[in-house]
């Protein structure tokens, strides 16, 4: 096979940041994708439909003349959110999912939720509405080791919350373990998981072993190869539980080299002949679409996109870094030689 054509793929969980920054990412998702759910932990974060709006605008002034790019505005979940402000974002059709940060587990998440009991209301509302609760599944107590802290979120937090709040469907995001991949099998369709490009690509040794590699920091962080294997099987099944969600989160150099470097991978400019790759490796190129374009809108109950992108069997030409207002931005080396292109 040397051209793949696909209905227009979507990102279900995306970091664009503002202003100089989104500027200069923003294109790049742009060109490939139809839509993005946005995520809204900028500072301060996104909490509110007005917010939520004001951010939007943003997003579309800083879009291409002639793009079509849709974006899928979110709100971050705190223990003070208005429950009728989040049902009426929902109502006017500006929202279309709310996030779930435990407090400290990831970039900008310190407004995030520490008592689970105090967004009670606020879930069983999300439920009686039908929209979705997007989860970075991850506790944050110290006593637990960083490589099990997906697995311990599933028993001690998810879990819980989806038995107390019957009918809430939930997205459980970047996904990373074999476990989180066995739990969303188990369950009913109203839980989906988002799978990350560089999930499928890397483990916890392209990180650590020969030198620290911050370009590969992420959070969550990447697991041991059973892991690894775990997730590209997921993804590559055809499953309509399982769809992309890049987790695509740039930050400068500057940022990233720090004695405490920032957590994240820039993948939107390659993630289309990652994958391609990725599926034609695993023998699965007839399922790229089913991950990449249709699961993630029956999940949200969108319709697929209309239009097409035509992949090329041919070494794509991209940069490895992009330069932006605030200073470069590594784009994720997928650690070997690409021979998809988007055409």
């Amino acid at each position: 096979m040397t051209t793949l054509t696909l209905a227009r793929p979507d990102d279900w969980h995306l970091h664009l940041r503002d202003g100089a920054m989104m500027r200069a990412v923003l294109p790049w998702t742009a060109r490939d994708f139809g839509r993005a759910i946005i995520m809204p932990n900028l500072v301060p974060p996104i909490v509110t439909g007005a917010q939520a709006g004001a951010y939007r605008d943003r997003i579309l002034a800083a879009l291409p003349e002639g793009s079509a790019f849709e974006p899928l505005m979110t709100l971050y979940l705190t223990e003070d959110t208005d429950a009728d402000d989040v049902a009426a974002a929902h109502a006017s059709g500006l929202v279309k999912a709310v996030k779930l940060y435990p407090a400290g587990a990831t970039t900008n998440s310190a407004s995030g939720v520490t008592n689970f009991d105090n967004v009670r209301l606020v879930l069983d509302r999300m439920a009686e509405i039908g929209l979705p609760l997007c989860v970075h599944g991850e506790v944050t107590d110290h006593d637990v080791d960083i490589f099990d802290r997906e697995a311990v979120f599933i028993d001690r937090t998810l879990d819980p919350i989806r038995k107390a709040t019957p009918g809430l469907r939930v997205v459980m995001e970047h996904i990373t373990t074999s476990n989180a991949v066995d739990y969303a099998r188990a369950q009913d369709d109203s839980l989906g998981a988002t799978i990350t490009t560089h999930h499928l690509v890397i483990n916890r040794n392209h990180i650590l072993a020969g030198g620290i590699k911050p370009h590969y920091y992420c959070l969550p962080v990447a697991k041991r190869e059973e892991h690894r294997l775990a997730l590209r099987a997921a993804a590559t099944s055809g499953e309509a539980r399982f769809f992309l969600g890049t987790d695509s989160a740039p930050h400068t150099d500057a940022n990233k080299l720090l004695p405490c470097g920032c957590a994240g991978c820039f993948t939107a400019p390659n993630t289309l002949p990652i994958l391609a790759q990725v599926f034609e490796e695993d023998g699965a190129l007839d399922r790229l679409e089913a991950f990449t374009s249709k699961n993630g809108p029956a999940f949200y109950g969108l319709p697929v996109n209309a239009d097409t992108i035509t992949l090329t069997k041919t070494a794509p030409d991209l940069p490895g870094h992009i330069d932006t207002e605030d200073g470069a931005v590594t784009v994720f080396d997928p650690g070997f030689d690409l021979t998809w292109s988007v055409q």
